[in-house]
């Protein structure tokens, strides 16, 4: 990966950026899967690990071609007004390299459940003893609200930023612009 395109968001009295965010990713996702092509990886370089909040900045990643293509696709259309789009650009001088992955908690003891007794032929009464409520697990994690394609149904999907390595992973990247192995140059 030798290019980046940062896309940022400007300030709106009416939407909080990280109502933005959402949209923008979305946007994104929805063009990521129209388009087919997984040779594109994202980063949010101002996210702050401390508040789960990605911060007002996707980065883009990848190679001139991919993301010449990706963007003369338009799939940001109707928030032009919301954004400033930099680049591509050269990648500078790196940090090292990340991988920015999704992370899935098993947050919903009732699903748990229902799965445990389709797999084990079992009753809600033992379902519920073997997997208290006080199994959910809760992330702390930054994350934006989407919108299922296949489903329609909305989640919080949780992003992490992996460690900082010195020599990047070639990989692919999900319909997300996310990787649990690729990584993406950091800087």
């Amino acid at each position: 990966m030798e290019r980046y395109i940062d896309i940022r968001l400007l300030p709106d009295p009416e939407f909080p950026a990280n109502l933005l965010m959402n949209a923008l990713f979305a946007k994104l996702h929805r063009g990521l899967v129209g388009w087919g092509n997984n040779r594109i990886g994202v980063s949010f370089p101002r996210h702050d690990d401390g508040i789960p909040t990605l911060g007002k900045c996707l980065r883009l990643h990848g190679d001139q071609q991919n993301l010449d293509d990706l963007m003369a696709r338009n799939w940001f259309c109707g928030m032009r007004d919301n954004i400033l789009v930099v680049g591509p650009e050269t990648i500078p001088t790196s940090k090292g390299y990340r991988c920015v992955y999704r992370v899935q908690a098993k947050s919903s003891p009732e699903r748990l459940r229902r799965r445990y007794m389709q797999r084990h032929h079992t009753d809600a009464q033992t379902a519920r003893q073997t997997i208290p409520d006080s199994t959910a697990e809760m992330l702390t994690l930054p994350y934006v609200n989407i919108g299922s394609q296949s489903t329609g149904q909305r989640f919080r999907l949780f992003i992490a930023h992996g460690a900082i390595v010195e020599k990047p992973v070639e990989g692919s990247f999900n319909h997300y612009g996310l990787s649990p192995m690729a990584t993406i140059p950091w800087f």
